[in-house]
C-alpha cells in the first residue's frame, strides 16, 4: 500500500484534521504489526520467482524488467516513508489536538521500526520533541512558530515529483544500477544511511529539511543499500491497535506512551541517537521520571516503556550504565522492584512469602523483568569488587527480595521461568558474600534443608537447572549463569555443597554404563564436558570438580578419565592431585566419599577411561609366538615413527606441573631439569669442603 503523503499534506496545509487522522489510521492498521517493509514484499517476489523456475526449469529473461519495475516500487515506498517522516515531526511540533498527536506518534513509531527512515528521527530537535513528550523535559518542545509552513510542505512535494521522475527513467540514474534490494544483506545492520549521518550531525529539523531532497535523491542515484528490519517477537502485553485504547487512560499518558515507544525504536536502531541521548542529558529526565513513578501509590502503564527506554540505552551506552549507578539507581530499581512485588517485610532480610498468594500478573511480570535486566547492567561489574558497608547492606536487601523473585509464580510458565532466569542472571553478578542472604531464612515444616541451613533456594536453582538441561536450547546463555552461581556457593557455603552434591552426585551403585548415558542431572552435566562451546563445559566440569571437592581420584572415578581430561589438563592435574586451584579461603568440609558395596563388587573390572565395567575382550594377541609379538611390536614402532615425522601425530608427555607438552619439549626440560640439579649437588658438595 502506497502512502498518500501528497494527500496527508494537502489535508495539514489546510487544518483537515479529520483527514489527517483518518490516512495515519488506515496506515498504522496496514502495518501495525509489519516489522520490515520490503523485505517482506522482495521475500514473497523470491520465493514465487524460485516456484516458477522448479515448474519450468528454466528462468524466463524477459521477467528482468520486472525487477526493476519491482525495485521502483520498493523504492518509491522507502522514499514515501521518509518524507512522511519529515512531515509528521514537523506536524507534533505545532498544536495538534491530543488525539491526533496519539495517531502521529503511533504512526511515527511505526516508521521507526526502519533504519533507512531514521534520518529525521535522530536530530537532536526530533530527540527533544520526543523527549519532551515522553515527560522526560520540561521545556518547550520547540521554537518554531505554529502556523504550518507552507514553503516546507511544498518542497517535500517537490521531492516526492523529482523522485518520480527519477524512476521514470531508470536509465539516467548514476552509480549502481542494480536493484535496491539486491546488496542489503551485506550492509551493516546498526547504521544509518550515510546522507542522513552527514546531514544530521549537529542540525535540527529545519536543517534537515533544507537538505531532505538532495539526500533522497542521492540515495536513490547512488544506490546506498541497508539491511532490513528483520520481524522482532511480538509485544505480549498489546498486539493490535483496540487492545491499546485501554478505558481509563488518559490523554497524556497514552501520549507519552506513545513517544516512550518511539524513543525505545530510535535509540534501539541507531548508535547516533544513542550518542545523542547521552549527550544531551536526558538520562537525568528518565531517572527522575522513574524515581516518581516508584513514589506513586498506582503504576502507570508508561513505567514498563520507561524501564524499557532505560534498559536499552544501559546496554548500549557504558557511560550511562556508571551514570545510573552513581545516581543511586540500585536503590531506585530496587524500590520499584520491591513496589511491583508488593513485598511486605518480616525482618531486616526477610520478607513474608505467602504460598497462597495469586501469581505475578503479567505487567507486573514485565517490569520486574526490565528492572532485574537494568540491575544487571549496572551491577555486573561488583561481583568480583569488596563491597562497602552502604553498599553491603543495600545489596542483602536486593537479595532478600530477589529470593522471593525465585519463590514466586507469575500466571503463564514461560514468564516464570524467564523471571528466574534473570534472577539468576543478577545473582551471579552480585558480591558473593551478600548472597548468605539465601540460606538465612527460618526453617519451615516443609522446606528443604542440610544441616539444619534452608535449602528451598537452592533447591529452587537446582530445580532451574534441569529444566534448562532438559530444554536443549541455547545452552551456553542459559546455562551458563546458574552453573556458575552454583559454582560460587558451593565454594562459599559447605551446606550448599552438601546440598547439591546429594542431588547431582549419588553414591555410585550402578557403573554398568558410562557416566555420560542416561537422562540423570550428573548424565547430562558430564556430556556437557566435552562440549564444543569452551565456556559451557568448563562450567559444567567446574561444578562436578567443585562438588568433588576438588580431588582428582574422586572426580574421574564420577566422570571416567576420559571426559575428566579436559578439565585436568586445563589445571595442570594430569599428573595426579596437584596443588588445588581454588581459591584459599575455599574449606572443604572434612566428609569421607565411602563407597557403596555394589560399587566395591565390581571396582577392579572398571575402565577408568570410560568409568564403567567394560565387557572382557579376547587378547589379540593369543596364539603368536614371542617372535611374531616381537615383530608386530615392532611394525607398529616404525608406523608410529612415520606419522610423527610426517607431523599427522605429536607425541605428548605430562611434564612436572601435570600439563600436557610435547616430548620432544619434555626430553629437554628434563635434560636441563637433570644438569640443574647436578650442578646443584656439585655446589653442596663444594660448600661442605
Amino acid at each position: 500500500m502506497d502512502v498518500d503523503v501528497e494527500g496527508i499534506i494537502q489535508c495539514i496545509k489546510q487544518g483537515d484534521e479529520n483527514g489527517v487522522q483518518m490516512q495515519l489510521q488506515q496506515f498504522n492498521k496496514e502495518y501495525a504489526q509489519c516489522f520490515f517493509f520490503d523485505a517482506e514484499q522482495r521475500g514473497r517476489r523470491k520465493q514465487r520467482k524460485l516456484d516458477e523456475f522448479r515448474t519450468n526449469k528454466v528462468r524466463e529473461y524477459t521477467d528482468s524488467d520486472s525487477d526493476y519495475d519491482e525495485s521502483d516500487q520498493e523504492d518509491r515506498g522507502l522514499i514515501l516513508r521518509q518524507n512522511l517522516a519529515v512531515v509528521l515531526l514537523r506536524f507534533i511540533r505545532t498544536e495538534v489536538k491530543c488525539h491526533l498527536l496519539r495517531v502521529s506518534l503511533r504512526t511515527l513509531r511505526i516508521l521507526s521500526r526502519d533504519k533507512r527512515v531514521l534520518g529525521p528521527m535522530v536530530t537532536d530537535s526530533a530527540l527533544m520533541t520526543f523527549a519532551n513528550l515522553a515527560g522526560l523535559t520540561v521545556s518547550d518542545a520547540s521554537d518554531e512558530a505554529n502556523d504550518p509552513d507552507s514553503d516546507f510542505y511544498d518542497n517535500i512535494i517537490a521531492s516526492l515529483a523529482e523522485a518520480k521522475v527519477v524512476q521514470c527513467h531508470p536509465e539516467e540514474v548514476e552509480g549502481d544500477t542494480e536493484p535496491s534490494g539486491q546488496n542489503e544483506e551485506h550492509s551493516a545492520p546498526d547504521e544509518l544511511p550515510k546522507s542522513d549521518i552527514s546531514t544530521t550531525e549537529g542540525r535540527d529539523l529545519d536543517s534537515w529539511s533544507g537538505i531532505h531532497r538532495t539526500s533522497i535523491n542521492e540515495m536513490y542515484r547512488g544506490g546506498i543499500h541497508h539491511k532490513a528490519l528483520e520481524r522482532g517477537r511480538r509485544d505480549r502485553r498489546k498486539s493490535k491497535i483496540e487492545e491499546e485504547e485501554e478505558e481509563g487512560e488518559s490523554g497524556e499518558e497514552a501520549q507519552r506512551k506513545e513517544a516512550m515507544k518511539v524513543l525505545c525504536n530510535v535509540v534501539y536502531n541507531s548508535t547516533w541517537a544513542q550518542e545523542r541521548f547521552s549527550a544531551l542529558r536526558l538520562m537525568c529526565g528518565l531517572i527522575n521520571r522513574l524515581s516518581s513513578s516508584v513514589s506513586c501509590s498506582s503504576s502507570s502503564s508508561v513505567q514498563f516503556y520507561e524501564l524499557r527506554l532505560l534498559f536499552l540505552i544501559t546496554a548500549l551506552r557504558p557511560e550511562l550504565r556508571t551514570q545510573l549507578q552513581m545516581e543511586g539507581g540500585v536503590s531506585i530499581l530496587t524500590a520499584a522492584l520491591e513496589s511491583c512485588l508488593e513485598i511486605q517485610w518480616k525482618d531486616q532480610y526477610e520478607c513474608v512469602l505467602d504460598p497462597a498468594e495469586p501469581p505475578i500478573s503479567l505487567e507486573a511480570s514485565q517490569r520486574i523483568t526490565e528492572i532485574l535486566k537494568i540491575l544487571f547492567n549496572i551491577t555486573y561489574s561488583t561481583h568480583r569488587q569488596e563491597p562497602s558497608e552502604c553498599d553491603a547492606a543495600l545489596y542483602r536487601h536486593l537479595v532478600a527480595i530477589l529470593r522471593i523473585c525465585l519463590r514466586r509464580k507469575c500466571m503463564l510458565s514461560e514468564d516464570t521461568d524467564e523471571l528466574q532466569g534473570h534472577t539468576v542472571n543478577l545473582l551471579s553478578a552480585l558480591p558473593l558474600q551478600c548472597l548468605d542472604v539465601l540460606l538465612t531464612m527460618p526453617l519451615e515444616p516443609n522446606s528443604e534443608q542440610c544441616q539444619g541451613v534452608n535449602m528451598d533456594c537452592v533447591h529452587t536453582l537446582l530445580m532451574f537447572m534441569e529444566r534448562r538441561l532438559e530444554s536443549g536450547e541455547k545452552m551456553k546463555e542459559k546455562l551458563t549463569p546458574v552453573l556458575n552461581l552454583l559454582i560460587e556457593s558451593c565454594r562459599a557455603h559447605r551446606e550448599t555443597r552438601h546440598y547439591i552434591r546429594k542431588h547431582i552426585l549419588p553414591p555410585l551403585r550402578d557403573v554398568s554404563q558410562r557416566p555420560e548415558e542416561g537422562t540423570t542431572v550428573k548424565s547430562r552435566l558430564i556430556r556437557l564436558m566435552t562440549h564444543l562451546d569452551t565456556d559451557l563445559k568448563h562450567c559444567a566440569a567446574d561444578l562436578i570438580f567443585v562438588l568433588c571437592k576438588e580431588n582428582v581420584r574422586r572426580f574421574v572415578k564420577y566422570t571416567g578419565y576420559g571426559n575428566a581430561a579436559g578439565l585436568l589438563a586445563t589445571r595442570g592435574l594430569l599428573a595426579g592431585q596437584g596443588p588445588r586451584t581454588a581459591p584459599s579461603d575455599v574449606q572443604y568440609s572434612s566428609d569421607s566419599d565411602s563407597d557403596t558395596e555394589e560399587y566395591r563388587q565390581v571396582k577392579d573390572r572398571i575402565n577408568p577411561v570410560t568409568g564403567r565395567v567394560e565387557a572382557e575382550q579376547p587378547d589379540p594377541m593369543e596364539g603368536m609366538t614371542e617372535e611374531e609379538k616381537e615383530e608386530e611390536a615392532k611394525r607398529l614402532i616404525m608406523l608410529f615413527n612415520r606419522l610423527s615425522r610426517d607431523s599427522i601425530i605429536q607425541p605428548m608427555g605430562v611434564d612436572s606441573e601435570g600439563k600436557l607438552v610435547p616430548m620432544s619439549g619434555l626430553n629437554e626440560n628434563s635434560l636441563t631439569e637433570e644438569r640443574k640439579s647436578e650442578s646443584e649437588n656439585e655446589a653442596e658438595e663444594e660448600e661442605k669442603n
